[in-house]
């Protein structure tokens, strides 16, 4: 059973320079790794492999990351996806989310940095892997997964005062791009109230509290 045994991390990317540097510091960190320089050969890979989180570029010649996450989460709802990329448009992000991203890192990042964002995906993969187990939802609708959801409340419920999007990244270890798509849903859903904090010049900081 995948509990029993090390977690294993597929990367998926057709850099060579970067596939060594984030499979040093997997390695490092004690998990299992295998790779793939392409989409296709990572879905080939995620068949055979079975993983329990896949690091993948966005942009790669062949099947770009897009469709490479796509056609993995048609495989697996399960495991957890670690998109790399230089856009930090929330509109980028939220497609990949859509369809099956768990979170992403913003090319460069530090390896510290790295390895939280990794662990936390492998929690979200444990998480869900025990949601199918209790023949549980794993995403409460498209793109909103139960189990990073269930961070993030968490996170607010243990806040005494309103917090910014930047503070529940830094305090969960996920993307910005990731807690921005969940805030706005917990908005959306009534979960969640924002409270425009006005300073003395500039835009309002809005900060965010459960209702």
């Amino acid at each position: 059973m995948q509990s029993e045994r090390k977690k294993k991390i597929l990367i998926i990317d057709d850099e060579a320079d970067i596939v060594y540097t984030i499979k040093e510091i997997c390695l490092y960190s004690g998990y299992e790794v295998v790779t793939a320089s392409t989409g296709i050969e990572g879905v080939k890979k995620c068949i055979d492999e079975n993983p329990n989180l896949v690091i993948v570029d966005y942009h790669m010649p062949g099947w770009d990351g897009l469709t490479t996450v796509k056609k993995i989460k048609e495989l697996d709802e399960a495991v957890a996806i670690l998109v790399l990329t230089v856009d930090e448009r929330q509109e980028i992000s939220d497609k990949f989310i859509e369809v099956g991203a768990t979170d992403f890192a913003i090319k460069p990042i530090k390896a510290p940095d790295l390895i939280a964002r990794i662990n936390v995906n492998l929690r979200i993969n444990a998480i869900q892997l025990q949601s199918m187990r209790s023949r549980e939802k794993i995403y409460v609708e498209k793109g909103i997964s139960a189990a990073t959801l269930s961070l993030i409340v968490d996170y607010l419920k243990a806040q005494t005062e309103g917090v910014t999007i930047d503070d529940v990244a830094l305090g969960v270890s996920l993307a910005y791009q990731t807690v921005h798509r969940y805030i706005h849903h917990l908005l959306d859903t009534g979960v969640v109230e924002v409270i425009p904090v006005y300073g003395q010049v500039g835009r309002p900081k809005n900060i965010y509290r459960l209702c």
